[in-house]
């Protein structure tokens, strides 16, 4: 792995450790001045966004912090983001963080400069052509975890509370304009997030891979995004300071998010009403879901998965091999990185399981799964999630 690379796809990405100390070029080039620093709560004292902090005082930028943000973003932490924004008159968004942190800094550089309702924006039909593109901040994101790839995506994921649903919110200019991929930034975190994080990426690739529909570029970066996370979530699982692994993760969630383009499926719109309504880790809540959307959905994609298997080396002589094969390594990956099996090892049970399948029958990621879903073949794979 080079220590430092630049490439420009899908945006601007600077790679490699101690990039993060390049963040004031970085505001030059997207023309920031005042920007507003949106991370975490948990982020706020913590070297991450204290080392970003001192890299712009020293440079002479003039900054804030916002850090109102749930760990499934809902509606009032954006409104109350784009009061900041207003108020410390800042012309562009620094997000950092995980997941949560780049979706409310995206949607409040979205939202700064717009006159109509945040919840017009919603993916479906042309929504987003209501958008004034003018009114769009320019973002820098910097994430501190490798697993969403909320830093090269086109939308927010926030939870309207009143419905207690998670909508997406779409425009193309919602992309951040320069991405900062330093593993130095995921040092040391947790084992229990490195593998719900990684899991994460692994969901995006596998899901974006299995999606129907022509769309060979963004199936072969799933397919090497998927054997990145095989050698290397591992390693970054066992050895929190294993800056190539880290490395190596970022670069896979980073490719998982660009692969999903194509499409996600039955994972995604469950785990979308689960977090919502049980505000549970959206990684981890993709993992437990994983190994049960794929025995749902092998009829559709069982044609697919020997040439997924030969990039893997899994070893598989037929189609039934390798559907074997692709399941055992998920099954024995979790359990290597302490994923529960179950919804019920997750503290969940079935009180609201009629109204999550109608969430996720609704849901945006439902219609690029392998298989039609609807209501009564989400509860089929919600119950044998629950029971194992």
């Amino acid at each position: 792995m080079p220590t430092l690379a630049n490439w420009n796809y899908p945006t601007s990405i600077w790679f490699g450790t101690g990039r993060l100390k390049e963040l004031p070029q970085g505001c030059a080039q997207t023309k920031m001045q005042r920007p507003l620093l949106v991370t975490d709560p948990g982020l706020v004292m913590l070297p991450p966004v204290l080392c970003a902090l001192e890299v712009l005082r020293s440079a002479g930028i003039e900054t804030a912090v916002f850090s109102d943000i749930k760990p499934n973003p809902v509606g009032e932490n954006i409104e109350s983001g784009v009061v900041a924004f207003k108020e410390g008159r800042h012309d562009g968004v620094i997000a950092i963080g995980g997941g949560s942190a780049m979706d409310a800094g995206k949607a409040i550089a979205f939202q700064s400069g717009q006159t109509v309702g945040f919840w017009s924006f919603e993916d479906a039909a042309d929504n987003w052509l209501q958008a004034d593109p003018a009114g769009i901040a320019p973002i820098i994101a910097i994430p501190t975890t490798a697993g969403t790839g909320s830093e090269v995506g086109r939308v927010a994921v926030i939870v309207k509370e009143d419905e207690q649903r998670k909508v997406l919110i779409f425009h193309p200019k919602m992309m951040p304009e320069l991405v900062l991929l330093d593993p130095e930034l995921t040092r040391g975190l947790p084992p229990q997030i490195t593998a719900a994080t990684g899991m994460d990426a692994l969901a995006h690739c596998l899901e974006a891979y299995c999606a129907p529909g022509f769309h060979p570029m963004a199936d072969g970066i799933a397919v090497e995004g998927l054997r990145l996370i095989k050698k290397w979530l591992p390693v970054a699982y066992r050895d929190g300071s294993n800056l190539e692994a880290r490395g190596h993760m970022q670069v896979a969630a980073t490719m998982g998010a660009t692969a999903f383009q194509k499409g996600l499926g039955a994972i995604h719109a469950l785990s979308h009403p689960v977090g919502a309504l049980y505000d549970s880790h959206h990684g981890l809540t993709n993992a437990v879901f994983m190994p049960y959307v794929l025995a749902f959905n092998r009829p559709a994609i069982a044609g697919k998965l020997p040439r997924l298997a030969a990039w893997l080396d899994l070893p598989a002589a037929t189609e039934d091999d390798a559907y074997d094969a692709i399941l055992q390594w998920i099954l024995d990956l979790r359990e290597e990185l302490g994923i529960p099996h179950t919804l019920i090892d997750m503290g969940l049970d079935d009180r609201q399981m009629s109204l999550i399948c109608e969430m996720a029958a609704t849901d945006p990621t439902a219609a690029t799964n392998p298989i039609p879903l609807n209501v009564e073949n989400l509860k089929s794979i919600f119950l044998a999630a629950l029971k194992g």
